[in-house]
């Protein structure tokens, strides 16, 4: 039960955090009383089951990070405390649950969504905060939220990155040395699109970014874009306020994505 005007936030993981999460929490403990911090894997949201299998999930690492951080409640359900009967899910999400992320792995919105919803049904959260590399999943909270009218106000923070510019993830511990060095190339492409928005077409950028991407061993591009942000479609039009760069691609056996906003 909430003690009189204490404001909750929430930061939702599945565990294996650095130093992107710790950010979350230190954002949350500026515009908070209380942070709570959920470390639940969960299972309707990988459309791979090998990918489930070896999702990392080092709890001793967590643990001391968030105590670290000063989190102040860990909320680490079960999957049968979440899920304790079969369910069915399926919300409307507007037609950008089908772009990018979507059309690479389908239902996958609907998995997010669909936990997301459960633990600001548990933590009864006033704010929640989420990372801006997942750029599309922060959008369909934002949908989902709205669909239910939930009081609950979504926060987007900004990319954390290594030195060299690869964005925090914890998918990156599967990265070989090679990989690892491969893998920039995509910050590197967004770095160029950013750089050069205003005095190249948009097209162009396009053809080189994904060049840059197309000619680094070891790395096979889903999809470059350039996007507006409220509906994920193509923008070539640069007097639209919010457009963003994305970007997702394999290296070597590991997915990887990654954005940047760009005006």
């Amino acid at each position: 039960m909430k003690l009189a005007q204490q404001k909750i936030a929430l930061v939702p993981t599945m565990g294996a955090l650095h130093k992107g999460h710790v950010s979350l929490i230190d954002m949350a403990k500026q515009q908070a009383d209380v942070v709570v911090c959920s470390i639940f894997v969960n299972p309707t949201q990988f459309t791979d089951p090998k990918d489930l299998e070896k999702y990392p999930r080092p709890l001793e690492h967590d643990m001391k990070m968030l105590l670290e951080a000063g989190c102040d409640v860990v909320f680490m359900p079960s999957v049968t405390e979440m899920y304790p009967r079969p369910e069915t899910w399926h919300i409307d999400l507007g037609p950008a649950e089908f772009l990018l992320e979507g059309e690479f792995r389908r239902g996958h919105y609907q998995g997010v969504t669909q936990i997301v919803k459960k633990l600001f049904d548990a933590v009864n959260p006033d704010v929640a905060f989420f990372g801006q590399k997942d750029f599309q999943q922060v959008l369909m909270i934002k949908n989902m939220v709205a669909f239910f009218q939930l009081p609950v106000q979504i926060v987007s923070c900004p990319i954390i990155r290594e030195d060299d510019g690869l964005a925090m993830s914890s998918r990156n511990i599967h990265l070989s040395p090679d990989d690892r060095k491969n893998a920039l190339v995509l910050s590197r492409a967004l770095d160029y699109v950013k750089a050069n928005f205003d005095s190249i077409p948009v097209a162009e950028l396009l053809a080189y970014a994904q060049d840059m991407i197309d000619h680094t061993p070891g790395v096979a591009l889903d999809y470059f874009t350039v996007a507006n942000g409220e509906t994920l479609e193509p923008e070539y039009d640069k007097s639209h306020q919010n457009i963003v760069a994305l970007v997702a691609a394999k290296v070597g056996e590991t997915r990887l994505i990654d954005n940047m906003i760009l005006n």
